[in-house]
C-alpha cells in the first residue's frame, strides 16, 4: 500500500491546505473517495488512518485533508496551534478547500493511472457532512455522497447562533475545547460570511437538489448531533438510505488519541457499509 502524508495543495486563501493519500499501487483505475473532518476536526484525528487504510485495501483511493483554516499548520497538522486560524475560519472557505481538492486530484499527474475521476465519492463527519452535502448538489463530477454522523442544519450551529450584539461588539467569541483545554476563537466574519451565503449554505436545499446516491450513517446515542438531523438528510435526499447504529455515539466509539488496532465495533459497521456502498 502507499501512504503519502502531507502533500500541500495550494487553495484559495493563502493557507495551504494537507492532504494524505492511502491506495494500493496497482495500475488500474480506482473508485475515489475525499474524506472531509469535522468542526474541531482534522486529518489525524483518532483511527482516521485506520479507516484510510481499510477503505485502501478494497481497492479504493482514499483521500483525506485538513480544511485550510482549521487550526492546524504544515509543521504541526494535528490539533490547533494557529488559533488565530480557525477564528478566520468559515463554511465558504470550507466548500473552496473541498473544491481545491477535488481539482487537484483530478488533474494530478502521478496519479492518474491509480484512479478514475468518473467516480468520486465524497464522505464528510459531523460538520464535514454538511460542506460534503453541498458540494455534491454543486459539483457534477461527484458519483456518490456518504454521510456520517451529520449536521442538517448550519444556521442552529454554536459557531453560528449565540448573542449576537455582544459577539459584533467584542469581535470575537471563544469556545471550549474539551480534550485540548484551549479557548477556540470564533471571530464575527464568520457569522457575517453565513449571513452573506445564507441561500448557498442551506443544506435541506443541497439535500433536496442531490439526485446521486446518498448513505447516511449515524447512531443513535448521538448527544453531539441528534439522530433527528439524519432523519432530516433522508426525509429530503430523494436517492438516499439511512443506516442507524444503536446507542453509537458521535465519533462511533472511537476517541483521540487512539491507540488500538481494531475499530471499536460500531465504527467497523460505519467503514464496512460504506465500503460497499462506495463498491456499487
Amino acid at each position: 500500500m502507499v501512504i503519502t502524508k502531507n502533500i500541500i495543495i495550494k487553495g484559495k486563501h493563502n493557507k495551504p491546505i494537507l492532504a494524505d493519500l492511502f491506495y494500493k499501487k496497482i495500475n488500474k483505475p480506482k473508485p475515489i473517495v475525499i474524506f472531509a473532518h469535522g468542526y474541531k476536526g482534522f486529518k489525524d484525528w483518532g483511527c482516521w488512518n485506520l479507516i484510510a487504510e481499510q477503505f485502501a485495501l478494497q481497492d479504493i483511493f482514499f483521500v483525506k485533508f485538513n480544511f485550510s483554516h482549521n487550526g492546524g499548520t504544515v509543521d504541526q497538522p494535528i490539533d490547533f496551534p494557529d488559533l488565530e486560524a480557525f477564528g478566520q475560519n468559515n463554511y465558504t472557505k470550507e466548500l473552496d478547500d473541498l473544491q481545491s481538492v477535488i481539482d487537484w486530484i483530478c488533474i494530478e499527474e502521478s496519479i492518474k493511472n491509480q484512479i478514475d475521476v468518473k467516480n468520486i465519492t465524497l464522505i464528510g463527519h459531523s460538520r464535514g457532512g454538511g460542506i460534503v452535502t453541498i458540494k455534491a448538489a454543486e459539483e457534477p463530477r461527484i458519483t456518490r455522497l456518504i454521510t456520517w454522523a451529520a449536521v442538517s442544519n448550519f444556521s442552529e450551529r454554536s459557531s453560528t447562533v449565540g448573542d449576537l450584539e455582544k459577539w459584533e461588539k467584542e469581535g470575537v467569541k471563544y469556545v471550549l475545547n474539551g480534550r485540548t483545554k484551549q479557548q477556540m476563537p470564533h471571530y464575527y466574519q464568520f457569522y457575517e460570511d453565513f449571513k452573506d451565503n445564507e441561500t448557498r449554505l442551506n443544506i435541506e436545499r443541497s439535500a433536496i437538489k442531490i439526485r446521486i446516491p446518498h448513505l447516511i450513517i449515524h447512531g443513535t446515542g448521538d448527544n453531539a448531533i441528534n439522530v433527528q438531523e439524519a432523519k432530516n438528510l433522508h426525509a429530503w435526499s430523494s436517492n438516499s438510505e439511512l443506516y442507524l447504529i444503536e446507542n453509537a455515539n458521535h465519533t462511533f466509539g472511537a476517541s483521540h488519541p487512539f491507540q488500538e488496532i481494531n475499530l471499536p465495533k460500531t465504527l467497523q459497521s460505519v467503514v464496512n457499509n460504506s465500503i460497499v456502498f462506495v463498491n456499487k
